[in-house]
């Protein structure tokens, strides 16, 4: 046959090409998958164990990479694949015509994911690795995406981690990009803790209590009720667990209709113009997809994935703070004495100290980061000796190898501070923007305005605070609770000059900026847009620096979504402020907060919220006997491989017994906790065993940061209805007693010694 000149330069050049394989087969240490030729992933596999371990369901293979088109609130996933083995890319194609071109690196623990291009984009706006299905059925970690099987027979987690800030954990079409706070039912383990007839695998509730306080939130202690940080892990109605991660071109304006607990009335949605950011684009998404033994995947596959793609890698005691090693628990102050708190927290062991009897520290920019004045002539801490500004404590602190720190109001812009008033800041977050119909002198009150939609809506989405909800014309704040219903449209009940601002003239087509803000209860403030919160980033970094704090309890924390860029404003932020710490020698800032999101995971230290018997009540040795904030906050952290915290508890007074912190000791680190210690220098005083209660805290504490508990004596631990003693024979060693009789003997458990390298 002969070939024409055409047919013939056809051949030659797919001779040349590079080979496309319709279906492709990839490998780490302990992992495998395979993608078919319609772009999805058919099995997932444990390679460690003979046969391999298949992890895909059948019924439900997982889309490589998912496109999204929020306009219409529609997924589009992949009906064709061809890998590209020379330079390890994949060409997915769409059915709305979109070509995506994938890099798919197998790493040696782990593979690396990364979006090349997606041509043409045809309106897509956000992209979504995932969902990645599994048969796993037992721990989901909602924040950080994974899928956990802790069982000794199955032992395996399937997981995935974001390798740049503008890619999330979970799913596209999530609103905002900051997933639901609400519960969903999931049973752990459906033979120990079967579901009732009326309820389902999957299903959705709302929080308890008045929507307001946070206490209330935690409703419910039934173990099948599973309360959500996140969706980058969700389960079926088989209870099976998939994981998700997503990317959002951030470059162009949207309005998002939004509530982080959107089923409560007191938190309904409000209407946000969110702000466009250029440059952040779903192009160059990246993502790390593992999976390994579940006993040995945090030390040895997450922290492998953070160190080789450089994430954030905060430490103490020379640790990662992720190390359950490392976890430790910090002193908090109250009565406002601090003579001997230094003093207390060395003989404890601990590292930190939160000056939590303080007031509010509020982001004031005005103040250059001098929080005690130019010259550090303010002396808020009281010592007998003599009143000391942050600067000396923190001196005196350093000398014992130990911090202080403080709890801001996270970017809460409060009334009288530089950004706020008398002079508001043209850098403000809002809601909605809109034109005046008329011009206005200083004292009139009639305010029309072009367009009334969602103006009648009250604040911000948080508690809907009457007092709160403002507009800003120019350079003045004004009041006003609703719109009329009919035209001309106008502002109803004005007060002008709002927060002490000074009420002008402005002009007929003026801008009218309905102010984005937080909530009452002492947290008042205006949120700030992405280039001004980066500024405020800069200045808790500068407190750091002047003031010598290494610790912040990010009190309202979750304000840092109200923007409508969810986890990834806590992203920016948190890098923001890191990095300019770290360019003024201030190496590593240990902090908790209000919430924990996929945001703040790797950055975030503890989650030591709350307290008292909410959290883990030591004289009835249950996680929260008055709510379920223990049992629902313990569950979420120690699905997502995060310290779980206990929250401000166990104040040492008068009545406090050496074996009540035994106790407190034995489950925080069976469980792997945190919690913050109460001080009250009267109290401890008071107390006939506070030396014995230092030194057994502090004996407990040297075996965890020696890695001397096996999981098998963790496990142990865990049981509240066993007391323990532990005693140290010398710098590396340690018994490891249970107490028998009522109290009155004690049998050796173990002997426990120092691991390697630690």
């Amino acid at each position: 046959m002969i070939l024409s000149i055409r047919s013939r330069l056809l051949l030659l050049a797919l001779l040349a090409a590079p080979a496309l394989h319709a279906q492709s087969d990839f490998r780490t240490r302990y992992f495998s998958m395979r993608v078919n030729n319609k772009g999805y992933i058919t099995s997932m596999k444990n390679t460690t164990v003979s046969p391999n371990r298949e992890f895909s369901p059948a019924d439900k293979p997982s889309p490589l990479l998912s496109l999204y088109l929020t306009k219409d609130h529609r997924y589009f996933e992949p009906v064709k694949a061809a890998y590209n083995k020379q330079d390890k890319t994949i060409l997915l194609t769409y059915p709305n015509g979109s070509v995506a071109r994938v890099s798919i690196q197998p790493r040696d623990k782990y593979f690396k994911l990364t979006l090349l291009s997606l041509s043409p984009r045809n309106g897509i706006d956000a992209i979504q690795w995932g969902p990645y299905h599994t048969n796993i059925t037992n721990l989901f970690g909602e924040i950080i995406g994974v899928s956990r099987d802790t069982s000794a027979s199955v032992n395996y987690a399937i997981g995935m981690l974001a390798l740049n800030d503008n890619t999330l954990g979970g799913t596209a079409s999530t609103v905002a990009d900051a997933a639901p706070f609400e519960y969903i039912i999931h049973s752990p383990d459906a033979k120990r803790f079967p579901l009732p007839d009326s309820l389902h695998e999957g299903q959705a509730f709302s929080l308890g209590g008045d929507g307001i306080s946070d206490v209330a939130f935690y409703a419910h202690k039934e173990p099948w009720y599973r309360i959500l940080y996140g969706n980058a892990a969700g389960v079926d109605q088989q209870g099976r667990i998939s994981i998700a991660y997503q990317s959002r071109d951030r470059t162009t304006q949207r309005e998002v209709f939004y509530s982080l607990i959107p089923h409560m009335t007191a938190n309904k949605p409000n209407h946000i113009e969110v702000e466009p950011l250029p440059g952040v684009d779903f192009i160059g998404s990246s993502v790390a997809l593992w999976g390994s033994p579940d006993s040995t995947a945090l030390m040895d596959v997450i922290q492998d994935i953070v160190l080789k793609e450089k994430l954030p890698y905060p430490t103490i005691n020379g640790k990662w703070v992720k190390d359950p090693a490392a976890y430790v628990p910090d002193a908090i102050t109250s009565g406002g004495i601090y003579d001997s708190i230094i003093s207390y927290t060395t003989r404890l062991g601990f590292r930190t100290i939160s000056l939590y009897d303080q007031s509010f520290l509020r982001p004031d920019r005005g103040n250059e980061g001098y929080i005690d004045g130019k010259h550090f002539e303010k002396k808020p801490l009281k010592l007998t000796s003599g009143n000391l500004s942050h600067m000396e404590f923190a001196a005196l602190a350093a000398k014992r190898g130990i911090t202080i720190g403080r709890t801001p109001i996270t970017n809460a812009l409060a009334p009288g501070t530089k950004d706020a008033s008398p002079i508001p800041s043209d850098s403000l977050c809002y809601q909605q923007r809109r034109l005046l119909v008329n011009s206005i002198g200083a004292a009139d009150t009639i305010i029309e305005v072009n367009d009334p939609r969602h103006l009648q809506e009250i604040a911000s989405w948080e508690g809907h605070v009457a007092d709160l909800n403002m507009i800003k014309i120019g350079k003045e704040l004004i009041h006003y609770f609703g719109v009329s219903e009919q035209p001309p449209y106008r502002l109803l009940k004005v007060k002008r000059g709002y927060w002490g601002t000074t009420p002008a003239s402005h002009q007929r087509s003026d801008t009218i900026y309905k102010l984005q803000v937080t909530i009452n209860y002492g947290y008042d403030g205006i949120i700030p847009n992405m280039a001004l919160q980066d500024k405020i980033a800069d200045w808790y970094a500068d407190v750091c620096a002047i003031n010598g704090l290494r610790y912040y309890d990010f009190d309202g924390q979750e304000f840092l979504f109200n923007n409508g860029h969810g986890y990834y404003s806590a992203k920016r932020f948190f890098r923001r402020m890191f990095a300019r710490a770290k360019a003024q020698g201030v190496d590593y800032i240990r902090f908790t907060g209000a919430t924990l999101s996929e945001g703040s995971w790797h950055y975030q230290s503890i989650w030591n919220v709350g307290g008292g018997k909410n959290l883990y009540d030591v004289d009835t040795r249950e996680w929260g006997s008055t709510t379920s904030q223990g049992k629902d906050l313990r569950d979420v952290t120690y699905a997502n491989f995060f310290p779980v915290g206990m929250g401000g508890n166990f104040p040492i007074k008068a009545e406090s017994t050496v074996e009540q912190y035994e106790h407190i000791q034995a489950i925080s680190i069976g469980f792997g906790t945190t919690y913050s210690l109460y001080l009250n220098q009267k109290d401890v005083e008071s107390c006939p065993q506070k030396e014995a209660i230092f030194t057994t805290i502090r004996t407990w504490e040297q075996a965890r940061a020696a890695n001397a508990f096996p999981l098998w004596v963790k496990e142990i631990l865990r049981d509240p209805s066993k007391s323990f003693r532990l005693e140290q024979l010398n710098h590396d060693t340690w018994n490891l007693y249970i107490i028998t009789g009522k109290g009155t003997g004690k049998q050796l458990l173990t002997k426990l010694s120092r691991a390697k390298g630690y």
